[in-house]
């Protein structure tokens, strides 16, 4: 892996929030790849609850500064980067007043989902790739952690599927079991649809639910990796249709090795 550029985007990633399957998954996995030579980059949304003075975030002039059209509004982007202290290692944050402004991640202090949280994914997997773009970096492999994340491979394959910048990389989501009750916005689809998809390619999003969300980004995936213990059985059974190659769950004292293997053995031998 060493000199391998990996961009891991995750909607939550340790210190910055409490830790989880996915943000403790995410940070670790992007150490690993940095500790042996690789080059990372990792992306998150900079939710209202991250204390920007105590992790030291500061906004980025240079890739700030564009808007992002959001079912037929312009949302500004703004981006903010800090450094994970001891680790060498750079965390760029997705932006926006309207969409991460709030002090809280996804749901509000009775437990109930934002209404918005399907334009929240969408801003973040197109905020993600422009600013990929504006910095100019070509990655080898896209690792997607977590739902909040689940739109980038589709946006990657169909919407910014001309992108010379991401003709040769490989795309590997994921899966955990940290899911939702209900659905997301029942006009997703159409929101999606208004950035050009073709209704085919996102199907799975006429019911927008978490198992739906992780089919529509296993498609568009090249590899999956089973990052929870007991999937939905609907989810497992059909990734275990889909013919691409697929990382069975492996515990903390197991997955280092296995994500490196993994990662070249599997993803970028395709």
């Amino acid at each position: 892996m060493k000199d391998k550029r990996i961009l891991y985007v995750s909607s939550e990633v340790i210190p910055y929030l409490p830790e989880t399957e996915i943000s403790s998954t995410s940070f670790e996995a992007a150490k690993m790849v940095n500790n042996i030579g690789g080059q990372i980059r990792i992306f998150m949304p900079r939710f209202g609850n991250i204390n920007e003075r105590r992790h030291q975030l500061h906004e980025v002039i240079r890739l700030s500064g564009m808007n992002l059209v959001i079912n037929d509004l312009d949302m500004p982007l703004i981006i903010k980067v800090a450094s994970i202290p001891k680790e060498r290692m750079q965390v760029y944050f997705i932006d926006n007043e309207d969409y991460f402004k709030r002090k809280a991640t996804l749901t509000d202090e009775e437990g109930n989902m934002f209404d918005d949280n399907d334009e929240r994914a969408i801003f973040f997997a197109k905020g993600v790739i422009e600013t990929v773009k504006k910095l100019n970096w070509s990655p080898d492999i896209i690792h997607v952690h977590g739902w909040l994340a689940s739109l980038l491979p589709l946006y990657l394959r169909r919407y910014y599927g001309n992108e010379p910048l991401f003709s040769g990389a490989k795309i590997v989501t994921s899966i955990y079991n940290q899911d939702f009750e209900g659905t997301l916005d029942e006009n997703m689809q159409e929101k999606v649809l208004y950035d050009g998809m073709e209704k085919e390619d996102i199907k799975h999003l006429k019911t927008p639910n978490y198992v739906n969300l992780m089919k529509l980004a296993a498609d568009h995936s090249d590899a999956i990796i089973t990052a929870g213990e007991d999937l939905p059985e609907d989810l497992s059974i059909y990734l275990g249709k889909l013919n691409k190659p697929i990382l069975p769950y492996k515990n903390r004292e197991e997955f280092s090795q296995a994500y490196q293997d993994f990662y070249t053995n599997e993803v970028l031998s395709e």
